[in-house]
Parts: structure tokens; C-alpha cells; sequence
């Protein structure tokens, strides 16, 4: 009874894929991203073996998020301007050229620091203009998809559960890979996920051009396109509000949680084996998070569900903030997790059913921004604020911050009002024509 009830409820949330484009999104993304996952464990070890220390290996680090800075938001408007599509499949070609000649180069020798920096910062490109243009690609593949209500909920669900699969199995993976192989040999796997990617990219049956070519857009200058993008992003009070509220969040919760957290573990008797297990549970949350998300209904008020989701941010910084031992810490971190795929879902969704189609990347490329723009700052400053207060002061105070700004977005308005339908103007757009 209990083996056909689940057979049953996973059938529904993966009845998504009987259509064939998002099928052919869910296998590029699940492969590219796996393959990014291993690189990401795979590119400091490489830059360890090719003689540098830490300085250089921040060098390289420095470079992948740079350029993500740098070029987002002039990622949003190119894939605005010529299709989200073609945007992805560059992107997708661009980084498995990169992660060939890197592994090529290790393969053979031992690179400089130099050239890590070069071809890392050209895969940072690449990344900031997937992004935003994934984002205006996911409702037009969802348009594909049989023109269901909630086949858009589906699709940011299948693109949150290939990120969620790929963190839980990719550092696995790599740490055998690393290992056994090297790592040369892992990040020509990243290479070849790519090309994966792209082609299945290539053979989605959708439009480049969600309308007829602008000539009038077309000549708009960039900065121009931005500033329409801005507009549009500060007209709707729940764009900004919550991604005002993320931008707090990554400073002030997670960039300490990670920062702090395996220095707690390392004071253990678990040590890094505790860690690991708080975080591949993290991971494993957010998988069942986004299987959870596909199938049944769109809740009527997207805003809220998605906000209350954003307090299991909280638990995990409490539980170790309190001495909490692993067990304990492990199930906050799974209840998070879970939380953090449900939001992902319901904000993704609700920004491409509330938000028209040619601005929708330029505004993703903004939230990204927004909500990322003050995580460096708080990974640097965790550490040294720990030291004066207190690594217990610091998790707890993150722990109610969550708690307190999650009730004070449920407070606004328009984020408790706003429905799960398809009007796209609920808000004074004066700010947009001027």
C-alpha cells in the first residue's frame, strides 16, 4: 500500500516531464550543472597541485565572481535583445571551451596562476549571461509544455531540483573523481556537460524572439535598456521588497552560517564529517523541496507560502548558535533546504507570470545582482565580527533576523495580496514610461 502511494505521488510531480521540451531543459540542465558542481570541488585542488597557496588560489576565486558582477545585468539586456535561447547556448559553448583548454592545460603540465585566472574569470562571463537569460527562457519552454496553469511552476520546479540533485551529488562525485583521476580529468567531464547542455538547448522547440524584431529596441544603447529594466524592477513594491530581503539575508544569515558553521563542526568530535552530513542534507531538503513544488496546484498566494518558506533559513543558525549536537543540526539544515527550493519555485514563477516577457531577463538580472551584491561582504566580515561578539552571538542574531524581516514581508501589502494569476500590471507602472 505504502510502495503504490508513493509510486502514485511520484508519478504526479514528475508528470512534467512526458513533455518533451522540458525534458530536453531538465537532462541539460541536470547534466551541465552536475558537471559545474564537480568543477567547483575539482578547480581549488587543481590550482593546489599547479603549486599555489592560498593567494592564488583567492586569485582564482576572485576571478569566477568578478566577471558575474560585472557582466549580469548586461546579460539580462542581451538576452532580452536577441532571445534567452541562443543567449544559453553561447553561454553553454563558451564554458565548455574554457573548461577544455583548462584541463587541457593540466593535463599536459602545470599552469599558471595566470592562466587559472584568465580562464576561470571567462567562465565567470558565461555564467552572468546564463543567468538571467534561463530565467526568460523557462516560460517559453513552459508555453511548449501543453499550456497548463501551473506547467510553469513545473518547469522553475524541474530547473530547482536539477540544481538541488547536482549540489548533492557533484561534490560526492568529485572527491572520488579528485582523487583516483586528478583533477584534469573532472573538469574535462565539466567540459563535455556543457556541450550536453548546449545541444539539448539547441533542439528545444521554442521561439528565439518571443515577438517581431524591435528595430526601435534594437538601437536602444545599453544603459538605456538597463534603466527600463530598473523601472520596471522598482514599480512592483514585492520584486523589491523581497529582494531587498535577500540581499539582507546573504549578508546577515548565510554568509555567516557557512563561514561559521565548520568552524563549530571543527571544535566538535565530528569535525568535518558532521559538516558534510549538515550540508548534504541541506542538499537532499532541497530535492525533496522541488519534487514537492511539481504537480498539485499553484498556492493562490504565492508571496506568503514563499516568504513563510524563507524562516527554515533560521534553524540551522539557531541550532548550532544553541550547541545543538549533529542530529538535530542536520534536521534544521533538511527543513531548510526544503524551504529554500519551495521559495526558489514560487518566486521564479511568480516574476515570469507577473512580469512581461521582454524585460524579464533584465529584471532577473537585477534581483541576481540585488540579492547576491553583499554576500562577499559578509563572508569576509563573519570571521573577524565573530571574534568580538562571539560566533554564538553572531549565528543568533542571523537566526532572528530571518525570523523578524520574514514577518515584516508578510506585513507589506502587496506581497500578501499579490495572486498567483497572470496580470501583469497590479501596480502603478508610472515609473516605467518615465
Amino acid at each position: 500500500m505504502a510502495m503504490t502511494w508513493t509510486v502514485t505521488w511520484a508519478r504526479r510531480r514528475l508528470a512534467a516531464l512526458a513533455h518533451r521540451d522540458l525534458r530536453l531543459f531538465f537532462a541539460g540542465a541536470a547534466v551541465s550543472m552536475l558537471g559545474s558542481a564537480t568543477a567547483s570541488v575539482a578547480t581549488p585542488f587543481a590550482v593546489l597541485d599547479s603549486g599555489g597557496g592560498e593567494a592564488e588560489l583567492g586569485y582564482v576565486m576572485a576571478a569566477r565572481i568578478g566577471p558575474m558582477v560585472v557582466f549580469l545585468l548586461v546579460g539580462g539586456v542581451v538576452a532580452d535583445r536577441l532571445g534567452p535561447r541562443r543567449v544559453m547556448v553561447a553561454s553553454e559553448i563558451l564554458r565548455c571551451a574554457t573548461q577544455a583548454a583548462l584541463a587541457a592545460a593540466l593535463l599536459v603540465g602545470r599552469p599558471g596562476v595566470w592562466t587559472f585566472v584568465v580562464l576561470v574569470a571567462l567562465w565567470g562571463v558565461g555564467e552572468a549571461f546564463s543567468s538571467p537569460a534561463q530565467a526568460a527562457l523557462i516560460p517559453r519552454i513552459a508555453g511548449n509544455g501543453g499550456h497548463r496553469g501551473d506547467t510553469l511552476r513545473d518547469a522553475n520546479a524541474l530547473a530547482a531540483l536539477a540544481q538541488s540533485t547536482s549540489t548533492v551529488a557533484g561534490p560526492a562525485l568529485a572527491g572520488v573523481a579528485v582523487a583516483t583521476l586528478g583533477p584534469g580529468v573532472v573538469i574535462a567531464f565539466d567540459a563535455v556537460t556543457y556541450a550536453v547542455g548546449a545541444v539539448c538547448l539547441a533542439l528545444l522547440r521554442v521561439k528565439d524572439r518571443s515577438a517581431a524584431p524591435d528595430a526601435g529596441a534594437e538601437a536602444t544603447p545599453v544603459w538605456a535598456a538597463l534603466r527600463e529594466g530598473w523601472a520596471r524592477f522598482r514599480s512592483h513594491t514585492w520584486l523589491w521588497v523581497t529582494t531587498a530581503q535577500f540581499t539582507l539575508f546573504n549578508l546577515l544569515v548565510w554568509a555567516p552560517f557557512l563561514v561559521l558553521g565548520p568552524v563549530v563542526a571543527h571544535q566538535r568530535p565530528g569535525g568535518a564529517r558532521e559538516w558534510g552530513l549538515v550540508m548534504t542534507l541541506y542538499g537532499a531538503g532541497a530535492v525533496v523541496g522541488g519534487l514537492a513544488s511539481m504537480g498539485g496546484r499553484m498556492p493562490r498566494r504565492p508571496l506568503v507560502v514563499a516568504t513563510v518558506a524563507t524562516v527554515g533559513w533560521a534553524l540551522p543558525s539557531a541550532a548550532l548558535a544553541a550547541g545543538l549536537p549533529a542530529v538535530p543540526l542536520a534536521g534544521a539544515a533538511l527543513v531548510a533546504g526544503v524551504g529554500s527550493a519551495v521559495c526558489a519555485v514560487l518566486y521564479a514563477t511568480t516574476n515570469q507570470r507577473h512580469l512581461p516577457p521582454e524585460v524579464l531577463a533584465r529584471v532577473t538580472s537585477i534581483t541576481t545582482l540585488g540579492a547576491f551584491a553583499l554576500g562577499p561582504l559578509g563572508l569576509a566580515a563573519a570571521g573577524p565580527v565573530a571574534s568580538v561578539v562571539g560566533v554564538a552571538a553572531v549565528l543568533g542574531f542571523g537566526a532572528v533576523w530571518q525570523v523578524a524581516t520574514s514577518a515584516l514581508v508578510l506585513a507589506v501589502p502587496a506581497v500578501r495580496r499579490l495572486e498567483s494569476g497572470g496580470s501583469r500590471d497590479e501596480e502603478d507602472l508610472t515609473a516605467v514610461r518615465t
